[in-house]
């Protein structure tokens, strides 16, 4: 199984960082994590650093964080068909999305066919990611009127679903899912069992942990309250075929030494947790 590393996980260090970082430490390959950032935005630049350091693209994380809502326009239907064609220059074999936002009414009306025709006419795979329930004050700024008003009619409790319709992608159905551990974690939810609804459609792993705060965190695997190991033994047993891709957030670290402690505690969990046993000698091969 392929181990890959997000460029998300050395911010606020830039991209061209996190290729150096993958060939340094020795992961497969990169997500990467399209973004303000101008660098994750070029094929032509990422090219070079693939080039440079010897480092593939495995997969494209589309500009649907609330953070990347301008990146490549405002439309989020061309901004998805935009990462399918990237990840083919590029050579990646899988976008993650996340499901739409409430607001993005006509792109939630056809987000499910847009990913179901892009598949058929690419090889890319477009992988629905898993989210969270998000606190108003996240979403709308701080007492802002949106969040005085919601609080005036009672509130909507911890977190509010801000994704359409849901922020688990199994209660739509799509071919391909990406399952966050971090994300679990702060949604509260049960990996192995959402792991079991995606079933066979589950095609990539953002490799992370969480101690179920109402923020998400990305801690490195081992280090939350996520059963990650047990994931990792579930995923080998059903023969998963996808890509695991390191999420963390390294933003806290205090020196280039401590981000890369990280990067490697993150990469060797994955490599004990994510590799097949040898299989047992067999009699002809016995000494």
């Amino acid at each position: 199984m392929l181990v890959g590393l997000s460029t998300a996980s050395v911010y606020p260090q830039n991209t061209e960082a996190a290729f150096r970082y993958v060939a340094e430490i020795g992961y497969d390959g990169i997500e990467l994590m399209v973004w303000a950032e101008p660098a994750s935005q070029s094929i032509a630049t990422v090219q070079g650093y693939s080039r440079k350091y010897g480092v593939p693209v495995l997969a494209i994380h589309a500009p649907c964080l609330l953070i990347s809502q301008r990146v490549w326009g405002s439309d989020p239907v061309a901004k998805l068909e935009r990462s399918v064609r990237t990840a083919e220059a590029l050579g990646a074999g899988t976008v993650v999305v996340h499901p739409p936002f409430r607001w993005q009414r006509r792109y939630a009306q056809g987000f499910a066919d847009q990913v179901a025709e892009l598949e058929e006419h690419s090889h890319v795979i477009v992988a629905v990611e898993n989210m969270f329930p998000m606190r108003a004050d996240t979403l709308f700024g701080r007492k802002s009127g949106s969040v005085k008003r919601l609080e005036r009619r009672g509130g909507p409790g911890p977190g509010v679903t801000a994704f359409s319709p849901s922020y688990d992608p199994t209660d739509t159905g799509f071919r391909h899912y990406t399952l966050d551990l971090s994300h679990t974690a702060t949604a509260g939810a049960d990996p192995l069992a959402l792991a079991a609804r995606m079933g066979h459609g589950l095609a990539h792993l953002h490799l992370a942990d969480g101690r179920g705060a109402a923020h998400d965190e990305h801690l490195v695997p081992g280090e939350g309250t996520q059963p990650c190991v047990e994931l990792c033994a579930a995923l080998l047993r059903s023969g998963f075929a996808g890509h695991a891709v390191a999420e963390i957030n390294t933003q806290n670290a205090r020196t280039a030494q401590d981000r890369t402690g990280m990067l490697n505690r993150t990469l060797d969990f994955a490599r004990a947790h994510l590799s097949a046993p040898a299989p047992a000698p067999t009699h002809a091969n016995q000494v």
